[in-house]
Formats: C-alpha cells, structure tokens, sequence
C-alpha cells in the first residue's frame, strides 16, 4: 500500500501535466513519482532498475494515472533524448523533470580511485546536465516547465570521505541557478532541493550508534522522511510556486541555516 499524500491543498493541481522522475523506481525517487501522480500527472519513471521501474508505474497506474517506465542510462545523452522523446510521442508532452538520479562511492582523497570519481560525477552530475539538455526544447516549445534538480546538504557544506558526492552535488546547485536564469524568459523555472539525512534504505543499514550522532547533529533530532523531500518538490511544481526559481531549498531539518 503507498503512502498518502500530505499535501491535500495540492491534489489535482497539476491535472493533465506530464512529469519525468530520474532514480525513480526507489526511494527518494519513487516518492516524488507517486506524490506527483497524487496532483494529476502522468509520470515516467526513469532507472536503471527496469523491474522496480515497472513496479512503481503500476503503482501510479493504480492511482489512475498513466505511467511509463523507462530502463535508462542518465549518463548518456543519447539515452536522455530517447526517453524525452518517447515520453511525447507517447503522453504528448512534457511539463516536469525531476533529475533524483544519484549514486554514492565514498572514499578519502588518498585512497579514492579515479573511477569512483568518475562514476559520482557522471550520474550524479552529467545525468543532471543530460536530461535537463533533453526536456529544455520542448518546454521551451510550450513556454513553460518545471525542472527540479536534487542536490544536497554535502554539496553546501562538504563532508570528509565524500569529495567526489560534495562536488557532484555542488555541481548541481550551480547548474540549476545557470540554466534558472537561461530558461527564465521562456517561462521555464529551475530550483534545486538540497535533502540532509533522509531515512532511506542507505542509511537504515548504518548501526544505530551511528544514526543516532546522525540525530544529534539535526536541530529537529530526527532524520527526514522519503516524503518530506516529494512534499517540497510538490509545491515547486504546483502553480503556488509560479514565482520562485532559480533556488535552494534545504530539507534537512535545520542542519545547514
């Protein structure tokens, strides 16, 4: 059974719309795929994982909504143009792209392996770059579009052992104010949300000793919810954001202020 949706005030706002959620078959990803389908949207679940990508289509189609699943490669442009491609011609357009793809390969500086660098910065990054390049001629066709980019709190303010994450995710913040202030008179908005430590199935496996320092350095003393992050991706795709772009927003329970 999927999880309600806590924004009621958002249901049905984005009725008819088309979205594309990066990394979401999962997690994170799956979240933000179900709760945008909640407000009206077909989605596209883009992954790597096809049989996950297909299961939470079918939980989206239960909710009446239309649903494809496509098994992707973010890190290749050629991929990212297919799958945009294939989501017009099949739902017709285009209105939301949600770039959650990301992975991790944590290491020291010293002991880091360039492909661990590599693999970080080309998911998690150049994936980014892939799709946003993918949906920016369609919106910009129809004048209007949403694109949320997932960042995150290591990407504001570093962390030892994840240089290759940081600059990925910094790398994002960038990007999005770039193309923010690029796609802006067209009527396209861009922002980025920066989630701290969500309780996903990554860190459900750390030993409690170590989720509970985690809590400590949380002013709310609780690590976020899957949910907390879709809610805010909720309002940034919702007409209540028509005004906002090129933004941060942290989701991380008051750890960066």
């Amino acid at each position: 059974m999927t999880e309600q949706v806590k924004l009621p005030w958002l249901s049905d706002c984005i009725e008819g719309q088309v979205a594309i959620v990066t990394g979401g078959a999962q997690g994170i990803g799956r979240t933000i795929a179900l709760t945008i389908a909640r407000m009206g949207a077909d989605v596209a679940v883009v992954d790597v994982d096809q049989e996950k990508a297909e299961a939470t289509a079918g939980e989206i189609r239960e909710l009446g909504r239309s649903a494809l699943a496509f098994k992707a490669d973010v890190t290749n442009l050629e991929d990212a143009e297919g799958c945009v491609q294939k989501v017009v011609e099949k739902l017709g357009r285009v209105d939301i792209l949600v770039n959650n793809a990301g992975i991790t390969r944590d290491n020291i500086l010293l002991r880091m392996k360039e492909e661990e660098w590599d693999a970080v910065i080309a998911v998690n990054l150049k994936g980014t770059f892939n799709f946003t390049k993918a949906v920016a001629r369609p919106m910009i066709k129809n004048r209007s579009g949403r694109i949320v980019n997932i960042a995150s709190v290591i990407g504001v303010m570093g962390n030892a052992g994840q240089g290759n994450y940081a600059a990925s995710k910094a790398g994002i913040i960038g990007f999005s104010k770039s193309i923010a202030k690029e796609l802006a008179s067209r009527g396209v908005t861009v922002n980025a949300i920066a989630p701290g430590f969500i309780d996903t199935a990554m860190t459900k496996v750390l030993p409690e000793d170590v989720r509970n320092q985690l809590r400590e350095q949380i002013p709310l003393k609780r690590l976020g919810a899957s949910q907390d992050v879709a809610d805010v991706v909720a309002f940034l795709v919702s007409p209540a954001a028509n005004y906002v772009t090129g933004q941060v927003l942290h989701v991380d329970g008051g750890m960066v202020m």
